[in-house]
């Protein structure tokens, strides 16, 4: 198994775009642990409260607030930065917004994608970039088994789509720019994340969290909906991972790649909430939304033997540690309100799990 390498990323410097978002600042808090020099480019954080704020991420970085979908502000930001490596994070990352601001969605995450990629191609020193995108930009056909990278991209809806739409630039972007610039470029599609410091609208963790603390009864879209869930920091490992292979490598990490849960992490929306009843010792009690629903997916899992085999990365945490993770964080957060500390002694404890 590979392990994140701090030898390399000493020293290294990183533009990482979406920094004040929930994966974002897990991911500056770790960048910054690993010693490298973080310069962030985002719109203000998204929810209130914010891992970005409560953990007090900018602390530790060049944090640049801009819009994604302002070709200008993007250029400078990464001229005043000349990185080393970027990983784009920045995104309209709802589905069910995404029907209400389908134009707001495709400009942040179609726009901002093609935005970044002309202003890196500007930049010399730039030698490897991470697209992030997402499980549901394939072509959902409700298989049981997970999807591979080489299947066919797609999404039903804005969000889904405009993934999709992102993977498609990348595939351009590559073929008829980086390549020939000397520059690695690759795509990574995580599974359904959860950890701490996550407050976004709509998210099923979020959601039991806030129900069961105001002692309201949780109500859910669809309870049988099987998604693949994961602990966040599993895919920011194979985002590092992956940066470094690339950074490395070149091309011949240059492609899309898979980072999901192993096959128990696929888990139905109900199963969920039973077993954060079940850590949290209180009796569950939720019902149906009666509201009437936009599509979404019912099965979705990804397949992801190509990054155990080629990359050397696997998952650590089976899904009820990482569940475990989440109430820790949350209930340490309630108590101290010093999200940092808790962050950063989760992520040592990540890097010190032996499989």
């Amino acid at each position: 198994m590979r392990e994140v390498n701090p030898k390399f990323w000493v020293g290294k410097r990183v533009f990482l775009t979406g920094h004040t978002g929930f994966k974002g600042s897990w991911l500056s808090l770790w960048l910054q642990s690993l010693g490298a020099e973080v310069f962030g480019f985002a719109l203000n954080p998204p929810t209130t409260p914010s891992l970005f704020v409560e953990a007090d991420v900018a602390k530790g970085m060049r944090s640049t607030i801009g819009d994604i979908r302002d070709y200008a502000a993007v250029i400078s930001a990464i001229k005043n930065c000349n990185p080393d490596i970027i990983i784009h994070m920045a995104a309209q990352p709802l589905v069910r917004y995404s029907y209400k601001s389908p134009i707001e969605t495709y400009s942040i995450n179609v726009m901002g994608t093609v935005h970044l990629y002309e202003a890196a191609r500007q930049v010399e020193s730039v030698k490897a970039i991470v697209n992030v995108t997402t499980d549901k930009c394939y072509e959902n056909k409700e298989w049981v088994w997970g999807y591979r990278e080489d299947d066919s991209i797609g999404g039903h809806d804005p969000y889904s789509n405009s993934k999709g739409c992102s993977e498609l630039v990348t595939n351009a972007f590559r073929s008829s720019f980086m390549q020939n610039q000397g520059i690695a470029l690759a795509s990574a599609r995580a599974g359904n994340v959860i950890g701490g410091g996550d407050w976004a609208a709509d998210r099923l963790v979020p959601d039991i969290l806030k129900a069961f603390e105001q002692s309201k009864q949780l109500i859910i879209r669809n309870p049988h909906a099987i998604r693949p869930w994961q602990h966040v920091l599993e895919p920011l490992a194979g985002y590092l991972i992956l940066a470094e292979s690339l950074y490395l490598e070149g091309d011949k990490f240059s492609e899309g790649w898979n980072f999901g849960p192993q096959n128990e992490g696929a888990q139905s929306v109900k199963w969920i909430v039973e077993k954060m009843a079940k850590h949290l010792g209180i009796e569950t009690a939720w019902d149906l939304s009666t509201e009437e629903q936009p599509h979404e997916a019912t099965y979705l899992k990804l397949d992801i033997s190509k990054s155990r085999t080629r990359l050397g990365w696997r998952p650590r945490w089976d899904l009820e540690t990482a569940l475990s993770y989440v109430i820790n964080w949350h209930q340490y957060w309630l108590r101290n309100r010093n999200a940092q500390v808790e962050c950063l002694r989760q992520i040592r404890d990540y890097q010190n799990k032996q499989i």
